[in-house]
């Protein structure tokens, strides 16, 4: 059942097409037009739904901007549906809308269900929506990477579940020899390193500092050297308050509050506000007595010996001289004592540390052999399952006696894993090279089908391939752009024939220039330019009856009253009609 279906795209300022809406349906729907009509800016338009690179050179000249808005009809619960979801974008009934903008300064905008996401988040999309194929993506399968993958996304379980446990085991190998090779290859870097830290560590050692001492003896210094200061002042200020003992008579600040206090306390009993006044004036004289008392004690232990300031600014050149190498002041010392221990240590232990590194590293191997071993059987396996699926769709694409296998094989390297009983290169993919192989006919030697296959033999092992991957990890739509290309004849025929069966189990979508393919096709839409050169809202429409015949007949000789091409048109949609 068919999750998800693009039921509509508008495509406004996009290329040569000013604004045309593309209407799509289940099944088979194939897009035809003259050369330069803009047929290809529906693939254009989808890729950009799809989060595909925002050109500001397809922006229409004189427009400010290009916008592409597309309708999917998506099964609640789909794999679509629920990513969307998670995005914060809202299905309307099922239904789910798409929109970007590219302005012509190269802005790109993206809205998903009315909310605006980032461009990445619709090509997260994109694999559960649609497949898009065009010339670009058959040169892409010639390369073995992407052979590599088609193969490892068929096989499904039997290549993901090995290859995860292998890729795991991959890092973590890569992350353990970058850690070996640091410490073997920076030994002197390391050794240097660890003597500076242990000359430090002593030093500070050696002079023993304690946390914010430098603070205290800089207070220390301040005030032995203005010991004679502070020593008249205090003996002043006690005189001032508590009087001289050899000047009996002579007026202190105790004697006279005392005098005060007194005169209060005999009258406080007529007056509740004086006898608070005369409460306070005793507190006053108490605490007069307590500085007094404070500061004669000061006096007594205040050090004016110049052997102690001598030794305090001593002890501060040495606290100095940590300060100026280890930290703005001794707490700051004292942490990169700390920390300088805790480095010391680790490069201490890189013996250890080595031989720990090395032993996982071999365990690490170990396990990676057999990983890579259980992915090259599981993709041997695979291989031939594949290859033979691949043979028997080519069978019936007007290919008979081609021949697709491929290639699992490996290279020796001393430095590698163990797979098959030798040892060999292994990559973040495993130790496998793949690569897809054609015998177009009898006799012809397997080669590499960037080598062996034709423009058209190419674009029918892509459509067979497919084909294929629809059995075992259908796409909800398929689209396609000039598959047929370099096709012609039974070939062509053959290729309608199986676009029409894909179409069975999902949404085909073709953009065709041969009549033998578009007359399989459940829907036809006609792409036209006006008289200047642009399509516009009527220029996408659907074809029926009389139209499409006529289409066909164009497509078959150029001339669309052509009573000969008009009877083979006819023709065409009677056989693809009983074919199906």
């Amino acid at each position: 059942m068919v999750v998800s279906v693009l039921e509509e795209m508008r495509i406004r300022s996009l290329g040569v097409i000013d604004d045309a809406v593309v209407e799509l349906s289940p099944g088979f729907t194939a897009v035809t037009g003259e050369t330069g009509a803009g047929k290809t800016m529906v693939v254009t338009s989808l890729g950009l739904l799809l989060g595909g690179r925002a050109d500001p050179a397809l922006v229409r000249i004189g427009a400010k901007a290009a916008v592409v808005e597309g309708r999917f009809g998506v099964r609640a619960g789909a794999p679509a549906a629920v990513r969307a979801e998670e995005a914060g974008a809202e299905l309307d009934d099922g239904t789910l809308l798409i929109s970007r903008t590219v302005s012509a300064e190269g802005r790109s905008r993206a809205h998903l269900g009315g909310r605006s996401v980032p461009v990445g988040v619709l090509a997260e999309l994109a694999d559960e929506l649609v497949a898009v194929h065009g010339q670009t993506d058959q040169q892409g399968l010639l390369r073995p990477a992407r052979q590599r993958e088609a193969l490892d996304r068929y096989a499904g379980g039997a290549v993901s579940v090995p290859y995860a446990e292998y890729a795991t085991a991959y890092r973590r190998l890569r992350a353990v020899s970058a850690e070996l090779a640091e410490i073997t290859t920076r030994a002197r870097e390391r050794a240097q390193e660890a003597d500076l830290l242990r000359f430090g560590l002593e030093e500070i050692a050696g002079a023993e500092p304690r946390a914010g001492e430098d603070v205290e003896l800089a207070a220390e210094a301040e005030r032995l050297g203005h010991a004679e200061a502070l020593a008249s002042a205090a003996s002043f200020a006690h005189t001032a308050l508590a009087g001289n003992p050899e000047d009996p008579e002579g007026l202190d600040a105790t004697t006279l509050v005392g005098s005060a206090g007194r005169a209060l306390e005999s009258v406080r009993s007529h007056d509740p506000a004086l006898a608070a006044l005369a409460d306070r004036m005793g507190e006053l004289a108490i605490l007069l007595g307590d500085v007094a008392g404070e500061l004669a004690r000061y006096a007594d232990r205040l050090d004016a010996d110049p052997r102690r300031l001598a030794a305090v600014e001593e002890r501060r050149s040495g606290l100095t001289a940590l300060t100026r190498k280890y930290g703005e002041n001794i707490d700051a010392v004292l942490a990169w004592a700390r920390e300088g221990a805790d480095r010391l240590t680790e490069l201490d232990g890189d013996d250890d540390r080595i031989g720990e590194l090395t032993a996982e590293r071999d365990v690490l191997r170990a396990e990676l052999s057999v990983l890579a071993q259980a992915l090259t059987d599981a993709r041997t396996e695979a291989a031939a399952r594949f290859a033979g699926a691949v043979t028997e769709e080519l069978a019936s694409l007007a290919m008979p006696h081609a021949r697709v296998s491929f290639a699992v094989r490996q290279s020796e390297d001393a430095e590698g894993v163990t797979v098959g009983g030798r040892t060999v290169a292994y990559g973040p993919h495993g130790a496998d090279e793949v690569e897809l192989l054609l015998a177009p006919h009898p006799g012809a030697p397997a080669r590499p089908i960037a080598k062996g296959a034709s423009g058209g033999e190419l674009s029918r092992v892509m459509l067979a391939v497919e084909v294929v991957f629809a059995g075992t990890d259908p796409v909800p739509t398929y689209l396609f752009d000039e598959v047929d290309a370099g096709v012609g004849g039974k070939a062509a025929v053959e290729i309608g024939r199986r676009l029409a069966k894909l179409a069975r189990t999902a949404q085909v979508v073709v953009v065709t220039h041969l009549p033998q393919v578009a007359a399989f096709a459940d829907r036809q839409l006609l792409v036209e330019k006006t008289h200047d050169g642009m399509v516009t809202r009527s220029g996408v429409t659907v074809l029926e009856g009389e139209d499409r015949v006529r289409e066909l007949s164009r497509m078959l000789a150029g001339q669309e009253d052509s009573q000969t091409a008009r009877a083979h048109a006819e023709e065409l949609l009677a056989s693809a009609r009983g074919h199906l």
